[in-house]
């Protein structure tokens, strides 16, 4: 069975829903899956949960759902660069749960490698660790974090052969690969779709094996902090 799409909205046809979980990839505007965020958008549902790096910007990645109040809450490590997250939050319209950067990365690959959960004190003694399990080891504390298990991971790279897999450029290869690996079905959209045995192994990142479907999206070169230096 073929893992091409044709668009956003057929390749996401059939998994959505209200009230699920999804990781999506992405850092700042760099390798967001912006034509399956859209889609989302465009289906309606609501209730989500998004484990992501961050939120998107007003009017761009993730901020798009966050206009539409589809996101009930966020699990993230920065939301600085969204006056509308900001908004939500301290209206108490969305739920966050925020999560220091590798450790967010390190719940998506937990979670992909089948591991329920591992310890880091990263946290221990800050308001990350409230509520959570402490553990000494060797004269240190530990906290507890669990694996994240997705509904649906979204995510962009560069490169797809027919069998899904992935190559990402550059610091497009941030939270992808993770958030690819802890979805029970990752859907990847990409720049340029080569043919089986194209792609040097070497140099994949993501394995087929953990992506169901594929699309060829059209995407926008976003600068995320524009520094212009005076004549």
């Amino acid at each position: 069975m073929s893992k091409i799409y044709e668009t956003a909205d057929d390749a996401l046809q059939g998994l959505l829903s209200d009230d699920m979980l999804i990781a999506a990839g992405g850092f700042g505007l760099c390798g967001i899956p912006e034509n399956l965020i859209t889609a989302i958008r465009d289906s309606g549902i609501k209730g989500l949960t998004f484990a992501s790096n961050n939120a998107g910007v007003d009017d761009f990645g993730l901020g798009l759902l966050l206009q539409t109040k589809q996101i009930k809450k966020m699990i993230s490590s920065y939301v600085g660069e969204n006056d509308l997250f900001m908004q939500q939050f301290l209206n108490n319209e969305i739920e966050v749960e925020f999560n220091p950067q590798g450790t967010l990365a390190e719940r998506m690959r937990a979670g992909g490698s089948g591991i329920p959960g591992f310890y880091t004190k990263t946290g221990v003694g800050t308001e990350v660790a409230n509520g959570k399990e402490h553990k000494d080891f060797d004269g240190q504390t530990y906290i507890l974090e669990k694996g994240i298990v997705a509904d649906l991971s979204i995510v962009k790279a560069w490169k797809a052969d027919e069998q899904g897999n992935l190559i990402y450029r550059k610091t497009a290869r941030n939270f992808n690969p993770v958030a690819a690996m802890c979805g029970k079905i990752c859907v990847a959209e990409v720049e340029e779709i080569v043919p089986t045995g194209t792609l040097d192994p070497d140099l994949i990142h993501t394995p087929g094996i953990f992506v169901q479907r594929i699309i060829k999206g059209n995407h926008e070169k976003r600068i995320e902090q524009r520094t212009l230096k005076t004549a």
